[in-house]
């Protein structure tokens, strides 16, 4: 199983992966805990959109664009909190 993505060079621990290639491009899903302490970085870096994606494990990188993106209900702006967020990246063509 793949364990991190990279996201414009941020190192994401996975629970969960998937991939498929549709029309060409790769789409990616992903699954990860985010910490109350990491909550601001990475919403701020999901804000962004567009990234440079690595996943090392497969040797695949791609310039990726949020498809489906979600979280959990709980509320990380408490102390000792985690969430659980859900990604979709689609690769960009060229």
């Amino acid at each position: 199983m793949v364990s991190k993505i990279i996201l414009n060079d941020r190192v994401i621990q996975l629970s969960s992966y998937e991939e498929e290639k549709v029309n060409g491009v790769y789409k990616v899903s992903v699954i990860f805990d985010v910490t109350s302490k990491d909550y601001h970085d990475i919403a701020t870096l999901l804000y962004n959109g567009t990234f440079d994606v690595k996943i090392p494990e497969k040797e695949l990188m791609f310039r990726g664009t949020i498809y489906n993106y979600f979280t959990s209900i709980k509320n990380l702006y408490e102390e000792n909190q985690v969430g659980q967020y859900t990604l979709t990246l689609v690769e960009e063509k060229d």
